[in-house]
């Protein structure tokens, strides 16, 4: 079996997670060339994978595994790498983060022609998977390690399907040979006849004769019962179709999958429950999971913070700090839905509310007044609530929760708020809440560097600091390799970071894309509270730029509805370059998604699989550098914290081939489309007509 069921599904003949993880140190230890490209790690561009990649950096860490951490963007970066890793002849560990889940990896198109020394393992939480990379056997299938969480146990009728289309042989697949084999078998009937001794025994004769050529055709006929009739081969197929063209969406995290290794290994810590808990919160975050879902995984986590830490204080209120310098602590709490409140100016974490905007509609001037009409018959005034949230009264943010139970219902907010988690950070920082790490994290991934975007600067509100405003964002920063680290860098990489930061930088040298230093920011922040702070004014000018984008798009009427698609088209305006990064797009696209669930009518697109009604979103954004659209497409559940599968990723293939439209798939999320700008218009219309094969 080349699936690892979870530890509670695990027996003596189903290994799970702690034996493979065993097996991987076997193999690094007897290794005759020990080395750091040995084992490698291929991680996706997502806070749920930069976690889970950090939390198995730290495991191998322990455990002496020199490893080696290697970001991938896309399908294009993932097949340039494979071709790389062809020329690594001590590379026995492959791992891949987020990726690979929907790739036939036993095939020689990826890992197949590789030495049998080489094990994958694939811990993906996107689904659906690819079932030859999961119950695929032989020489080839054995060496891919599909980690899952118990979901292959339900798929038993498209193992079945799949076992029947990979093996069986069809029944009308060659008539003419049948009936020729079928006269073959009389003649040698016929023949061995002549072969019986006086006891007539023709048995025993035609089992002495088995390994003759006569034979051969006797066996045929007698296997033939085993052949499918093309209607059951139909069936198969058609329910092969189902399972692959459903739709995309998620199941467990990576980082969950990673603590429960650690579990396993009894290695569990507070910074490894922190990674999970983060993993958790981007998928309830970023809609790829269910309220009913996350809750699930919410209450183990809420368990294991109970057992690693202490008992919270008594009056644990949202205005909590560490209770010493070395305080690490975990804590559940019930969080906001307001954008990063503890940081910002209460007014500006509610209006930057997705729920709050869909409830209030505060895109209109009417709605931002009942903004301010909730606030004040809460008693806060204008100029507290401006005021950032650190330095407002004390009894207004002890009242504050109270309050809003108290009025909030009557503007709508019936949920304002949903269990998660906070960490303290002894008396470096004031306490994060996850909702706030993963947005800055998130942050980090996507506009770190590759694009000029504008931050507030503390303090500058209101004319402060030289009559208000911001700055321009720094971006990365460089020398990320300390010196005291140099047994981790490989060689020349820090004599050209400090060539970099003396302005000697080679122009010989290999150019790192920006996106691979957002991804070594976001990692490095990960253990550096003071980088990840930096961040949180990083993500408040991200979602400024939301509410401004999705306000504009929602006044202008921008909107289109085609056949029960809703399509918007970015051409201009003063943040279209930070929108060309899909990251960014896409939360746009949850953004309008929240905004307008209240709003507009759920449908059923034209052409889709499932008559579940959604909201189904296009979003496209001109990238001028490049000359192509960004496309992303969200299906939007009607209800709130629900979700639907995603079948945009094979609508957009399915348009594709009827449009011949130039299009490439830059990153891993199959919904993310990247197109020649003279194809979208036509794009869209193929996309819309809709069609039989998606």
């Amino acid at each position: 079996m080349v699936y690892l069921p979870p530890p509670h599904l695990a027996s003596a003949a189903r290994p799970s997670y702690g034996e493979a993880y065993a097996k991987v140190l076997a193999a690094h230890r007897r290794s005759p060339k020990t080395a750091a490209s040995s084992v490698i790690m291929l991680v996706a561009p997502d806070v749920d994978a930069l976690c889970a990649s950090k939390m198995l950096a730290d495991l191998f860490k322990q455990d002496d595994v020199m490893h080696r951490i290697i970001p991938v963007s896309g399908h294009a970066e993932l097949e340039r790498i494979r071709d790389e890793l062809t020329t690594y002849s001590d590379l026995h560990t492959l791992l891949m983060f987020n990726m690979g889940a929907i790739l036939d990896l036993p095939s020689e198109e990826w890992f197949g022609d590789f030495p049998t020394s080489l094990t994958v393992h694939v811990i993906d939480s996107s689904r659906p998977q690819n079932l030859s990379s999961v119950f695929g056997g032989g020489e080839n299938g054995d060496r891919i390690v599909i980690w899952d969480d118990g979901a292959v146990e339900s798929l038993q009728e498209e193992r079945k399907a799949w076992e029947v289309l990979t093996y069986a042989p069809e029944e009308d697949s060659d008539d003419d040979s049948d009936e020729d084999l079928d006269e073959e078998a009389e003649e040698d009937e016929e023949d061995e006849e002549d072969y019986e001794d006086g006891d007539g025994s023709p048995t025993r004769k035609r089992r002495s004769l088995g390994e003759g050529g006569r034979k051969r055709g006797k066996r045929q006929k007698v296997d033939r019962p085993n052949r499918i009739s093309r209607e059951e081969r139909a069936q198969h197929e058609s329910r092969l179709i189902k399972y692959y063209r459903s739709g995309t969406w998620h199941g467990q995290s990576a980082a969950g999958t990673m603590y429960i290794l650690a579990t396993v290994l009894e290695r569990v810590d507070n910074d490894l429950l922190w990674l999970a808990i983060l993993g958790l919160t981007y998928q309830y975050a970023t809609s790829r999971i269910s309220r009913e879902d996350y809750d699930k995984y919410q209450q183990i986590y809420n368990d294991e913070v109970a057992r690693l830490n202490p008992a919270p204080p008594i009056a644990l209120g949202d205005d909590f700090k560490s209770q010493n310098p070395d305080d690490n602590s975990v804590y559940a709490t019930d969080e906001f839905r307001f954008m990063m409140f503890r940081h910002w100016n209460l007014y500006d974490a509610m209006y930057h509310s997705s729920y709050v905007a869909s409830k209030l509609g505060i895109w209109k001037e009417r709605g931002r007044k009942k903004l301010t009409g909730l606030l004040a018959r809460m008693g806060f005034s204008i100029t507290e609530t401006q005021q950032p949230y650190p330095h407002m009264a004390k009894d207004l943010k002890l009242s504050l929760r109270q309050k809003l139970d108290q009025l909030a219902p009557e503007y709508g907010l019936v949920e304002l708020s949903y269990p998660s988690f906070a960490r303290c950070f002894g008396y470096r920082s004031q306490p994060l809440s996850a909702g706030d790490a993963i947005e800055a994290l998130a942050a980090l991934l996507a506009v770190a560097g590759g694009t000029r975007i504008e931050v507030e600067v503390e303090g500058a509100r209101n004319g402060g600091e030289w009559f208000g405003g911001g700055k321009l964002w720094e971006g990365v920063r460089e020398g990320r390799a300390r010196d005291d680290e140099r047994e981790n860098v490989p060689p020349g990489v820090l004599a050209n970071v400090k060539a970099r930061a003396d302005g000697k930088e080679d122009d010989a040298g290999e150019d790192v894309g920006w996106w691979v230093k957002n991804f070594w920011a976001a990692y490095d922040a990960l253990n550096d509270i003071e980088r990840l702070h930096q961040a949180i004014s990083l993500s408040m000018a991200l979602h400024r730029a939301i509410i401004r984008q999705g306000s504009s798009i929602i006044d202008k009427q921008d909107i289109k509805t085609l056949r029960g698609h809703r399509v918007v088209v970015l051409t201009q305006g003063p943040d279209l370059a930070l929108f060309a990064h899909p990251g960014v797009l896409g939360r746009l696209a949850l953004w309008l998604v929240d905004a307008l669930r209240d709003r507009v009518g759920a449908t059923a697109p034209a052409g889709a699989r499932s008559r579940r009604k959604a909201l189904p979103f296009v979003l496209a954004c001109l990238d001028e550098r490049a000359g192509t659209y960004i496309v992303v497409g969200v299906t939007g559940a009607p209800d709130f914290d629900d979700v639907r599968k995603n079948e945009f990723g094979l609508a957009f293939l399915d348009a594709k081939e009827r449009c011949n439209a130039r299009t490439r798939h830059g990153t891993f999320d199959t919904s993310v489309l990247e197109i020649n700008k003279d194809d979208l218009k036509v794009f869209l219309e193929t996309l819309c007509e809709g069609g039989d094969r998606y």
